[in-house]
């Protein structure tokens, strides 16, 4: 059954994965100053290979491709390259605090999706009104009227804005196609293997695909591909497997605090009252959503 209700492993697992992506968007800037976002998406993507299989072997589970699901796989993994090219890039056009909070407006376009793909995952008045808090507290976040809005700024929102489509489309594909069947690690391997194939060749075309690269940046590059890319990712494709895709992507709403918190601490981004009013008003949307989930 693929339309179980949030329970207390699910959310404790979503909780730490929202954590780790809120880290994330800090961990990609960083290493920006190191290789070019579209060479570090294919190198993580690339490398985040060996140890999925490494895993899949140790662990006995069979990667089937002849089960229908290759198509759809394929497809998914042409969204996943872009997602992370438009992210990776925006990242390098505009700061944490704003790419971390448009991202995670994720779950509003799956929601949304869900209504109308999904059956027993439909939109409700609990649903909308949790909606409308947490997206009202994204909004409050990412709105300063001091701010000079750049063009710049522009393209970088815009892109973030276009990766969480790819992002929200890969899940519901999970929901619908025969991808649903596979186990999540074949799920993310065809991400991994697609998106990898497609843009370590076009990365070499950018003659700054190497920056100025070092030790440190190596390093955090590593906990990406085998903490957040391996370990993080194989368990939030087993939770969409499991649960309700509005009920588990409502939590990813966390991920934008996160990642406001951790520019704040890393980066030295800007925290005000605004931030923290976003804060609860996001949580809020989160608890709505999520008591409409448990009573289904």
């Amino acid at each position: 059954m693929t339309n179980k209700s949030i329970d207390g492993l699910a959310a404790t697992f979503l909780i730490i994965f929202a954590i780790l992506l809120g880290l994330n968007q800090v961990l990609v800037k960083l290493v920006n100053a190191g290789m070019h976002p579209v060479f570090q998406v294919a190198l993580r993507s690339t490398l985040a290979i060996i140890p999925i299989l490494l895993f899949c072997y140790f662990t006995k589970k069979k990667i089937i491709l002849n089960d229908g699901s290759l198509i759809p796989g394929l497809i998914s993994g042409i969204l996943f390259a872009i997602e992370f090219i438009l992210l990776f890039t925006a990242l390098d056009y505009s700061t944490v605090t704003r790419v971390s909070l448009i991202f995670y407006t994720m779950p509003v376009w799956l929601t949304l999706s869900a209504h109308f793909l999904i059956d027993n995952d439909k939109l409700s008045r609990k649903k909308i009104v949790g909606l409308t808090l947490a997206i009202f507290g994204l909004v409050l976040a990412i709105y300063d009227p001091s701010e000079k809005y750049s063009s710049k700024q522009f393209f970088g929102d815009l892109y973030t804005l276009f990766a969480s489509f790819c992002w929200a489309a890969i899940a519901i594909m999970l929901k619908i196609s025969r991808l649903k069947k596979s186990i999540p690690e074949t799920q993310l391997l065809y991400q991994l293997i697609v998106s990898g194939i497609i843009l370590l060749p076009i990365s070499f075309l950018f003659n700054d695909y190497i920056r100025d690269i070092n030790l440190n940046l190596i390093l955090i590059f590593v906990f990406q591909v085998i903490v957040i890319m391996c370990l993080g990712f194989i368990g939030w494709l087993w939770v969409m497997s499991k649960y309700s895709a509005s009920g588990t992507n409502s939590f990813m709403f966390l991920t934008p605090i996160f990642g406001v918190l951790f520019g704040w601490l890393i980066m030295d981004d800007n925290i005000n009252l605004q931030i923290y009013l976003s804060l609860f008003l996001t949580c809020l949307g989160i608890y709505v959503i999520n008591q409409k989930a448990k009573t289904n």
